[in-house]
């Protein structure tokens, strides 16, 4: 298992990330909110423990942004101990609040609890719209194509490079919902490239030629003029 530990206070990362390695977990660390955002959508880790008072971005606005396209758990760790604290954290969408000191085996119970509620990745929604069928388990895209000499039909893979299916996730993760364009260049290219809308323009149009019937009228992948872009699965 993935974890990913952000937080500004070099003792406690160095601390915690020799703990979890010794309990058998992949660590992984973030030293602002920042890199912790690039890091998750990067690294996709299983589970985040995140610090609330961290440098560039803080812990919150790193778990608003996780959670516009990750459901993996977050467990904050912080010296905060105010109520107010908790209730925004859980309200931005944190699983679980620990306060600093803490004693290690308490961490431990929290990991193993949060990851026994998450879905093991078999769990994991298959997509389907039109002919294409988006597998977010095996991050793979099929799409189904029929032969016009036998009238038979097979399913081919669609090669995605991996910002394609960073921007498609997203988008699949939150159908019908308006994704922004700032929460998609935050989740794909960091926070760092809000304003650069052109990346965004050249990457549907990519993924357009590759998953829609008619690249020039969208039907599934749709431009929210000035806003952003929505994902409209086919109705059930």
């Amino acid at each position: 298992m993935k974890i990913l530990i952000a937080d500004d206070d070099p003792q406690i990362l160095r601390a915690l990330q020799i703990t979890l390695a010794a309990h058998g977990y992949e660590v992984i660390v973030a030293r602002d909110g920042r890199e912790a955002i690039s890091l998750a959508t990067t690294q996709h880790p299983d589970l985040l423990v995140v610090d609330l008072g961290m440098p560039v971005l803080t812990g919150i606005q790193v778990i608003e942004a996780v959670r516009g396209w990750s459901s993996a758990p977050i467990l904050v760790v912080s010296g905060r101990s105010d109520s107010a604290d908790k209730v925004d954290a859980l309200d931005a969408g944190a699983d679980d609040y620990v306060t600093k000191p803490f004693a290690v085996d308490e961490l431990l119970a929290r990991i193993r609890a949060l990851t026994r509620r998450t879905p093991a990745a078999s769990d994991e929604p298959v997509v389907r719209f039109g002919d294409v069928t988006v597998d977010l388990a095996a991050r793979q895209v099929t799409r189904r194509v029929s032969t016009s000499s036998t009238n038979e039909s097979f399913e081919e893979i669609v090669r995605l490079t991996p910002t394609e299916w960073q921007v498609l996730e997203v988008l699949v993760r939150n159908p019908r919902r308006l994704v922004t364009r700032q929460v998609l260049l935050t989740e794909v290219w960091g926070p760092q490239y809000t304003n650069d809308t052109g990346y965004l323009r050249l990457y549907l149009s990519q993924l357009r030629k590759k998953l829609e019937p008619q690249p020039s009228q969208p039907r599934y992948l749709l431009t929210e003029s000035g806003m952003g872009y929505r994902f409209m699965p086919d109705e059930a």
